[in-house]
């Protein structure tokens, strides 16, 4: 199983780019951000400086949506950075949960992902893509050049186009009987779409928070750290319930259920531990989706992940333990998983 680190890029840069170089020295092979231009600080500018200060990282947003940046820019971008440091990116797209409603805008139709999946990432590998009836190719692009799309998704029909079109598939929570059920219907989607199902690459991210006991005391203080994980999972979860209904078939109520307390979000908080608008997050839901406890759970768990077909895990590490949990990581549990 591979490890990312995800990160927010909140100044200095200088702190983001240290706490990338700590996960590569402690084994982790993916370097992640999240990328809301009113935020948070521009995450491709920060990548160069990620990239040129490890040795085999590969970077990319968790994840970048295709309204806020013109696609043959977001392709330029990646490809000038795997052409300086050697096909060492990722491209994480998804509907652009806060980027857009922040800056007034409505998150990204599928349509328009699928579109942009096909232009960014045909423009990455040097080959031609149609912007809209015209044909351009990047002529500076030289031969071998990579680029991997991931598409983030939860509801029916963001599941099914992933397994058919992306190259990997983005899960935001660590629930044993979601990942099972949504990783199926990916896998499914690629296997009727004509797809090695083994091509398409899961990652799964959640938060990751390892504690030096089991005592309520210790789980207590890991599960206030990470409760806005539950939040910020509840704002897609909550659109789905508007598009399917808070009782459907075709979205599991495992995911649905815990948002009926729901009272609204403040982007203002978006990602950080003590986010206000995250008290309807239960207890319970926090230890579904994330991973908390002495570091013999966190095995526990990505364990039963990786047996789910999960190739990634990635620690959203925000809260008051980053470089702790870089280390436990990287002396105790990466060891154990991949022994």
């Amino acid at each position: 199983m591979d490890f990312g680190l995800v990160l927010q890029t909140d100044p200095p840069a200088s702190r983001v780019v240290s706490l990338m170089k700590r996960a590569e020295r402690n084994g982790f092979r993916y370097g992640w951000t999240f990328d809301s231009a009113v935020l948070w600080q521009e995450p491709f500018v920060i990548y160069s400086q990620i990239l040129a200060n490890t040795t085999k990282l590969k970077v990319g947003p968790m994840v970048t949506n295709p309204g806020t940046r013109t696609w043959e820019v977001t392709a330029s971008t990646f490809a000038t950075l795997n052409d300086m440091f050697g096909n060492r990116t990722v491209c994480g797209i998804g509907r652009g949960d806060s980027a857009m409603r922040v800056a007034g805008r409505t998150p990204n139709t599928l349509a328009r992902i699928s579109e942009a999946m096909k232009v960014i990432r045909a423009l990455g590998r040097g080959e031609e893509a149609d912007l809209g009836g015209t044909k351009i190719r990047f002529p500076w692009i030289r031969e071998g050049a990579e680029l991997p799309v991931w598409m983030a998704a939860y509801g029916p029909k963001a599941l099914r186009m992933t397994g058919e079109e992306a190259d990997g598939f983005i899960l935001q929570l660590a629930d044993l009987y979601l990942t099972e059920y949504m990783v199926k219907a990916v896998k499914d989607a690629a296997a009727a779409a004509g797809r090695d199902p083994s091509e398409v690459t899961v990652c799964v991210a959640a938060p990751a928070y390892v504690t030096e006991d089991d005592s309520p005391e210790a789980l207590a203080h890991a599960r206030d750290q990470c409760r806005w994980f539950g939040g910020m999972v509840g704002n897609h979860v909550a659109d789905l319930v508007a598009r399917y209904g808070e009782h459907s078939a075709q979205v599991p109520e495992e995911l649905t259920d815990y948002i009926r307390n729901r009272q609204g979000y403040d982007y203002a908080h978006h990602g950080r531990s003590g986010n206000p608008d995250t008290a309807f997050v239960p207890d319970e839901i926090v230890d579904r989706f994330c991973v908390i406890g002495p570091a013999e759970k966190h095995i526990e768990k990505l364990t039963a992940l990786r047996a789910l077909g999960v190739d990634q895990f990635a620690v959203y590490d925000m809260h008051d333990a980053q470089e702790a949990t870089i280390d436990a990581y990287g002396t105790q549990v990466i060891p154990a998983v991949n022994a």
